[in-house]
């Protein structure tokens, strides 16, 4: 029997808990021996939902401000970048399916073209860039 692949609202996963672990050896650009938030894709999403219409947030700010929240001193930053576009493809994905703009996390305030999960979007950049000239961001 095939696996049948998630959609982006199951890889949500609304009951994931986050984690806070002792890094054991030097991972990215976090030392062995410090605190690591692992977040959850719910935990992005409400990030991304207050960001200002307008305003840029880079994903190491999103990592620095989560990290405080959470009481560790760094968030992952390979899950911070899978559950963006998680979160991204799922509003996208809630936006084609009629759900209006100002009620989808609006990810796009979050990538830019040098995003690399701009990149990985199955839905392309245009969107984004699209989005983003509209609340007159830098592309």
């Amino acid at each position: 029997m095939a696996n049948k692949k998630k959609t982006w609202a199951e890889k949500m996963n609304p009951d994931a808990e986050p984690q806070v672990k002792k890094t054991d050896k030097d991972f990215a650009d976090i030392p062995a021996g410090a605190t690591m938030l692992i977040a959850t894709p719910t935990i992005v999403d409400e990030y991304v939902k207050h960001i200002p219409k307008g305003t840029h947030t880079s994903l190491q700010q999103m990592r620095k401000d989560l990290a405080a929240e959470y009481n560790a001193e760094f968030t992952c930053p390979v899950t911070s970048g899978i559950f963006l576009r998680i979160v991204a493809e799922n509003a996208y994905e809630a936006y084609q399916q009629g759900k209006p703009l100002t009620k989808i996390a609006p990810f796009w305030r979050m990538m830019d073209k040098k995003s690399p999960a701009l990149k990985k979007l199955t839905f392309g950049a245009d969107f984004v860039l699209e989005q983003r000239q509209k609340e007159k961001l830098p592309v």
